[in-house]
């Protein structure tokens, strides 16, 4: 029997070894199996099932592998591994539901386990001890599985690419993108309240803080507080001094408004210009008036009265007044440069065009002719059809065609026209110039208003009694504001370094002849103001460096005082001999040195205040000098422009607006949105064509040169 038992279990020892091995070649065939075939379809099931004949008597032993969705189940019956000396059940199973949208990573360099989201990437820790509750949570909020409506997402553009990300409302955001909307565009506070307005909001966000008159009125106001103090620093901590223009304006119920604009060059160089104040003004107007209420704003507002430098006035008498009186009072304290010769300017735009007005006076009639000709054209549809069908011999074609038109000019008053047209262009280029804010100005007048000069004295001495009668009624104005212009505006030529003092020369020969008493005056009050510089750079900083910061230097570089005592007796005698070598040489200063070196090319595109900049380190007096002057503005357009502004907030529906209202709405559009009007500019381009082309119809044209003119309505 003994036999028969070990002739019986040899063959059933040797079956259970052979299944043993084939089930463990199975196991390691699975194993290398990865989850992302199983993930992507290549094998979705897979059941293995080793059935062994009895064992010593028992029923069939089973062994099955399940493996199904990234969870693999390894089962065997305990049974089976009766007979081994490892009776142990083989169970492995991630049988968690994230495992189907996250991949294990391989180990990373902490010999951690790392999972990464299948849609998105997003990392997390796989260990078993830290649960799957992040994973789980982030399955629900990942951003690239939500399946909603695409209009319920933003596009964001963080990091420089697209992604998908829900909606996250902001009020104190949405409350300010209020206040700018209303800002910039000049908008009623009513606007928050408008019905379509709310209708589109709530649309696009049910759940959206809509707000009413008072709030938004109330935000403009807390904005234009925040915006000050920021304006404030600026002007406070800017290395020059500040030049201003004003104007005074009346609103649709004549309320008197005060405009205050500051000019500036910051520390980087750039040129800035910011509307300070734009308050009520009540009467009266006088010049005592005036001057105390700047004063007011400059001290008690700003704090900026000991940076003031030039301010820029029309022609007014009141003006006269209030700039002695405003002058006086900031030179009590030796506030201004040179006791203040430089202070006042006359606006240059201003004073052209009261040259021009009388120079016009000479063709009032066909002038009016002309502009009645463009309202009456302008006046119907059916008119201006007409205009364009007989554009070419426009007004006269026009005349014959409609019977109604009654303001044909001849002739002789075309050709006036034209010649006014010709020789009045000069004076407007120059008041283009005047009227820039973007760009120095100062050291353009001299150049420009020369030009005017000497196209009045060509005009002067021409055979044409016609030019020679309008530049007479231009001449005699021409001479009484050239007379009376300020020096600061020759000397301001002078740091072009296209022109420097040779340009100054030419033009003062052109108009005062050789060696004239005013060149040596010029000359004489630039190195006056050259000298009083430099003794504030001396007191102040010596040579452009800080004080503290020398004192500092010379404290981390401290020697021994003994050496120190040394080379002072050994440095002392070096400064003897020099001395006394060298007294009779003159040391040449920075303005000299300056005017010795040769001009840049006159055609060279140049920014002077670029060239300053990269120049402050070899002249730190001139530097300051420069930044000073350059900002200086030659006109008050900055300050009149602000009107415009002011019309369209004041208009005739609006013109309750309480006085510091207006003020908080004109200079915060002014601080946020100043420098990026520039639709203006491209309308008067657009002006300058259209008038171009009208004005320079010939009546001598013929029918193979026509062009085309539209006048759009």
């Amino acid at each position: 029997m003994e036999d028969n038992g070990d002739s019986q279990a040899g063959p059933n020892a040797k079956n259970f070894k052979t299944k043993k091995r084939k089930f463990k070649k199975c196991v390691e065939a699975i194993g290398a199996l990865t989850r992302r075939q199983v993930q992507e379809g290549l094998m979705e099931k897979v059941n293995l099932e080793v059935v062994s004949e009895d064992v010593e008597g028992e029923g069939n032993s089973e062994m099955r592998v399940d493996l199904e969705d990234d969870v693999f189940e390894v089962e065997v019956e305990q049974s089976f591994f009766a007979n081994t000396s490892s009776a142990k059940p083989l169970k492995k199973t991630l049988k968690s539901k994230v495992s189907k949208f996250f991949d294990i990573l391989p180990l990373g360099a902490d010999g951690k386990v790392r999972s990464a989201c299948k849609k998105c990437g997003q990392q997390y820790l796989a260990l078993s001890k830290y649960g799957t509750g992040n994973m789980s949570r982030h399955i629900k909020t990942c951003k690239k599985r939500d399946t909603r409506d695409i209009g319920q997402m933003l596009i964001s553009r963080d990091s420089g690419t697209l992604s998908l990300d829900t909606c996250k409302f902001d009020s104190e955001k949405w409350r300010e993108l209020v206040a700018s909307c209303i800002i910039m565009h000049d908008l009623p506070f009513q606007f928050v309240e408008y019905k379509g307005l709310r209708a589109m909001l709530q649309y696009l966000y049910p759940d959206v803080e809509l707000i009413f008159r008072n709030t938004a009125k109330a935000i403009c106001l807390k904005m234009y507080e925040k915006e000050k103090v920021k304006i404030k620093n600026m002007v406070i901590a800017c290395p020059g001094r500040i030049s201003l223009t004003s104007d005074l304006w009346s609103s649709l119920t004549s309320d008197g408004y005060l405009c205050l604009t500051a000019h500036f060059v910051d520390k980087n160089w750039k040129l800035q210009k910011r509307i300070l104040n734009f308050c009520n003004m009540p009467p009266p107007h006088t010049g005592i008036a005036l001057s105390e209420k700047i004063y007011s704003l400059l001290h008690d507002d700003w704090g900026i009265e000991g940076k003031i430098f030039t301010i820029t006035l029309d022609n007014a008498t009141s003006n006269d007044v209030s700039v002695v009186s405003l002058q006086t009072q900031l030179n009590l304290d030796g506030l201004l440069p040179s006791n203040g010769e430089f202070f006042h300017l006359r606006c240059c735009a201003h004073i052209l065009n009261l040259i021009v007005q009388d120079g016009l006076k000479r063709i009032d009639y066909s002038v009016e002719n002309i502009r009645d000709t463009v309202k009456y054209v302008k006046a119907s549809q059916m008119r201006k059809q007409k205009f364009i069908e007989c554009v070419k011999r426009a007004f006269q074609h026009l005349e014959l065609s409609d019977s109604n038109y009654k303001h044909h000019l001849s002739s002789d008053e075309w050709e006036k026209v034209e010649k006014a047209h010709k020789y009045l262009k000069v004076f407007y280029d120059a008041t283009l110039v005047f009227s820039g804010t973007k760009y120095t100005t100062s050291n353009l007048y001299f150049p420009k208003i020369m030009n005017c000069y000497v196209t009045l004295k060509g005009a002067l001495e021409s055979e044409d009694g016609y030019l020679k009668d309008m530049a007479w009624q231009m001449w005699g104005k021409f001479q009484k504001y050239w007379s009376d212009f300020s020096p600061i505006l020759s000397i301001a030529l002078v740091f072009d370094p296209r022109y420097k003092m040779q340009i100054v020369e030419f033009f003062y020969k052109k108009a005062y002849g050789e060696n004239s008493i005013e060149l040596a005056s010029m000359r004489n009050k630039l190195e006056r103001l050259f000298e009083e510089y430099k003794a504030k750079c001396d007191q102040g900083t010596g040579a452009g460096v800080s004080p503290s910061v020398l004192k500092k230097e010379s404290k981390n570089n401290a020697v021994p005082t003994m050496a120190v005592d040394i080379e002072d007796e050994l440095l002392k005698e070096f400064d003897d001999l020099v001395d006394d070598d060298f007294s009779d040489v003159p040391q040449k200063s920075q303005l000299e040195l300056y005017l010795d070196e040769p001009r840049v090319n006159r055609n060279a595109p140049l920014d002077i205040l670029a060239f300053w900049k990269s120049n402050q380190f070899r002249y730190p007096i001139l530097a300051m000098m420069a930044r000073d002057i350059l900002s200086i503005p030659v006109s008050t357009v900055a300050s009149e422009a602000a009107f415009s502004n002011g019309g369209r907030v004041l208009d005739q529906f609006r013109s309750s607006l309480k006085s510091e209202t207006v003020e908080a709405l004109l200079c915060t559009k002014d601080w946020l949105f100043g420098n990026e009007g520039d639709h203006d500019k491209a309308l008067l381009e657009d002006l300058n064509e259209m008038t171009k082309d009208v004005v320079s119809l010939s009546l001598n044209d013929n029918a193979q040169a026509s062009n085309s003119v539209a006048l759009n309505s």
